[in-house]
């Protein structure tokens, strides 16, 4: 028996802009039933697990405790000007 990881969730202070910002990154498609001031959503990862984005009243205070790694298809230095210019 095993598990599968089915989300990667992500606490966030607006989960619809951090979406759609790694919708910008990932080009994938951020839940099409979700818009602006939903207090969670999701994006679908083409070969991953999804990223779940979840609202909380709390502000972040120290280091985030998860990073995700990424892999461009292009240059590090292009990839660094694309991700600066999403936000």
């Amino acid at each position: 028996m095993y598990s599968v990881v089915q989300n990667v969730a992500i606490d966030c202070a607006d989960a619809y802009g951090m979406a759609r910002f790694w919708s910008g990154v990932t080009g994938c498609p951020v839940d099409p039933e979700s818009g602006p001031g939903d207090p969670e959503t999701q994006v679908m990862l083409k070969d991953g697990p999804v990223l779940y984005f979840n609202q909380v009243p709390e502000p972040k205070t120290l280091k985030n405790r998860l990073h995700l790694c990424l892999r461009p298809t292009t240059s590090r230095e292009e990839e660094v000007e694309r991700l600066l210019a999403l936000g």
